[in-house]
C-alpha cells in the first residue's frame, strides 16, 4: 500500500473540498425585494385563503399550493448567507415561513381545510414579531 504524501493531502483539503461543495448561492434581490416579491404575496394569499374558509375548487387549491411552496422557499432564501441576519430571532422567523409553507403545501395536496387553520396564527405572529424587531418604521417602538 502506498502512502499519500503531505502535498496530496494538502491539495485535497485546499482545492478539492470547495469543488465538492459546488457553487455557493448568491443573493440577487434586496431584503425589500424579497419581502415584496416572495414573502408578502405568498403569506398574504395563504392567510386570505384561510380567513375565507379555505379554497373552494381545484384552481384555488393549486394557487394555494404555489403560494405555500413560494413561502417555504422564501424562508430558505432568508436563511441564506447574504440575507440571514445574525441578530435576534431572524432564523427562527425564517424557519416559521419554511414550516408554514411545508404544512400548507401538504394540506393543499390533500385538500384538508382543517390543516390550514393551524398555520394562520403562528404565521401571522411570526411576521408581526419579526417586523417589530427588524422594521421599526412599520412598528415604532414606544
Amino acid at each position: 500500500m502506498r502512502s499519500i504524501g503531505w502535498l496530496s493531502i494538502t491539495w485535497l483539503l485546499v482545492v478539492a473540498s470547495p469543488l465538492a461543495q459546488g457553487p455557493q448561492p448568491q443573493p440577487v434581490g434586496t431584503m425589500g425585494q424579497l419581502m415584496m416579491s416572495m414573502v408578502y404575496p405568498a403569506a398574504n394569499d395563504i392567510l386570505l385563503s384561510i380567513h375565507r374558509g379555505g379554497p373552494k375548487d381545484d384552481k384555488e387549491w393549486a394557487a394555494l399550493e404555489r403560494s405555500a411552496v413560494l413561502l417555504g422557499e422564501a424562508g430558505n432564501v432568508l436563511m441564506m448567507p447574504g440575507h440571514a441576519m445574525g441578530q435576534g430571532d431572524w432564523m427562527t422567523h425564517a424557519r416559521v415561513l419554511v414550516d408554514a409553507g411545508a404544512t400548507v403545501s401538504k394540506a393543499a395536496r390533500a385538500k384538508e381545510v382543517q390543516a390550514l387553520a393551524a398555520v394562520s396564527e403562528p404565521l401571522n405572529d411570526s411576521c408581526t414579531t419579526c417586523h417589530k424587531q427588524y422594521r421599526p418604521n412599520v412598528f415604532p417602538q414606544p
